[in-house]
C-alpha cells in the first residue's frame, strides 16, 4: 500500500469538487483495507472510506484525514446462483454482466454510477427496485471488533435508502464484497410509470431491452454519465423523497392546485417526491445559483455548472430547502455524503 500526501480528491467524484485528502492510499485487497486501518489508527488521524465518488461532497478545504480509496477487483458465482462482487467492481458493469447472463434482479438499477460497495450503504434503488431485495450478504472488516464478518440481510437494517452502515452504524463498517441472488431466467421488473410508458401492457420485454430502457430514461434526466454533458457533474438525486403522515399529505393537497403525486410508504403514511416539492417551491430545471445550478433535465439534481465549490452546492441546497420549508413544512434530507466538513 503506498501513502500518498495532499491527494486531489475531486477527480475522484461525479461532482467534480472539493480539495485534496492529507494522506491517501488505494487498497486492492482485504489486507491492505487492514492495512489502512492500522495506518491510520497508529497515527490517531480519522479515517475515510471511498468508493466511486457517486454519492459524496468533499468541502472546499478538503480532509485533514486519510482516505482510503477501496478498489477490490473479481466476481465470481457461488452454489444457488449466488454472484459474489468484490466491492470495487464498477456498479453498472456488474449490471450488465447479470442481464447478459438472463438474471432477474437488478435489471432497473442500470446506469447507476459507482461501485458495488456503495450499494448496501445506502439501500440502492430506481424504478421500482432495490438492492435490499437481492442482497443475501455483505462481507466487511468490522472496526469495532477489529475482524472481517458476514452481515445477513436481516443483519443490514434496510430500509428506504437506510441501512445500518449509514445510520446506527455509520462508519464502523468498511465493505469488501456483496453477494446477490438474483432469479436465472426471471422476468424483468416494469412496475415503475416511466417504464410502463415504454413498454405496452402485455408486452414481454427481455432483461436486456429494459435496462437499456432505464438508461434512456437516466440519460434524459441527466442521471447518467455522459462526457461532456454538465448535467452529470452531479451526485445524482440530490435530495431524499420525503415519507409524510396522511395528515400532512391532505393538508398540501387541500391547498394545491393539482392533486400532489404520492408513492405508497409504511402504514399510515406516503411518499412525496422532492422533485415535485422543489418545483411548487420557485425552482425551475436550469436555475443557477453562481456556478451551482439545478439540472436542466431533472429538478432533483443539483449540478456544479462550471468550477462550482462546495460552498456554493450547499448555498443552493440551503435556499432551495428553506423555500420547501417555508411553503410545505417539509424538511428536505440530502442524500450525498458529506466531507470534510
Amino acid at each position: 500500500m503506498r501513502v500518498e500526501e495532499n491527494k486531489p480528491l475531486a477527480p475522484y467524484t461525479t461532482f467534480g469538487i472539493g480539495g485534496p485528502a492529507r494522506w491517501f492510499a488505494t487498497a486492492t485487497s482485504e489486507d491492505e483495507v487492514v492495512e489502512a486501518v492500522d495506518w491510520a489508527r497508529q497515527r490517531g488521524v480519522p479515517l475515510f472510506v471511498l468508493g466511486g465518488g457517486s454519492n459524496l461532497l468533499v468541502s472546499d478545504a478538503g480532509f485533514d484525514g486519510f482516505v482510503v480509496h477501496v478498489a477490490l477487483r473479481g466476481v465470481s458465482v457461488a452454489d444457488g446462483g449466488i454472484y459474489q462482487v468484490a466491492a470495487g467492481e464498477m456498479w453498472d458493469e456488474f449490471v450488465e454482466r447479470t442481464v447478459r447472463a438472463g438474471d432477474a434482479g437488478l435489471e432497473c438499477l442500470a446506469g447507476i454510477p459507482g461501485t458495488v460497495g456503495g450499494t448496501p450503504v445506502q439501500n440502492v434503488g430506481a424504478y421500482g427496485q432495490e438492492v435490499a431485495t437481492t442482497i443475501v450478504a455483505v462481507r466487511a472488516f468490522d472496526l469495532q471488533a477489529y475482524e472481517f464478518v458476514e452481515l445477513s440481510n436481516a443483519e443490514c437494517g434496510f430500509s428506504y435508502r437506510k441501512s445500518r452502515f449509514n445510520t446506527v452504524d455509520r462508519g464502523r463498517f468498511i465493505v469488501t464484497r456483496v453477494d446477490y441472488q438474483l432469479k436465472a431466467g426471471g422476468a424483468p421488473s416494469i412496475h415503475y410509470s416511466d417504464l410502463k410508458k415504454v413498454f405496452a401492457e402485455g408486452s414481454e420485454p427481455s432483461l436486456d431491452e429494459v435496462a437499456a430502457a432505464v438508461r434512456k430514461i437516466r440519460q434524459s434526466k441527466g442521471m447518467l454519465l455522459v462526457d461532456g454533458d454538465a448535467d452529470c457533474r452531479s451526485a445524482g438525486s440530490f435530495f431524499k423523497n420525503p415519507v409524510i403522515s396522511d395528515e400532512h399529505y391532505a393538508r398540501i393537497a387541500a391547498t394545491s392546485a393539482a392533486q400532489p403525486p404520492k408513492f405508497s410508504a409504511e402504514p399510515g403514511k406516503v411518499k412525496i417526491p422532492a422533485a415535485w416539492l422543489i418545483e411548487q417551491a420557485g425552482f425551475a430545471k436550469g436555475y443557477a445559483l453562481g456556478n451551482a445550478g439545478i439540472s436542466s433535465k431533472h429538478t432533483l439534481a443539483l449540478i456544479n455548472r462550471d468550477k462550482a465549490t462546495a460552498a456554493e452546492i450547499l448555498a443552493l441546497k440551503e435556499r432551495i430547502s428553506a423555500a420547501v420549508r417555508e411553503k410545505y413544512s417539509i424538511e428536505l434530507e440530502m442524500e450525498p455524503v458529506k466531507l470534510g466538513f
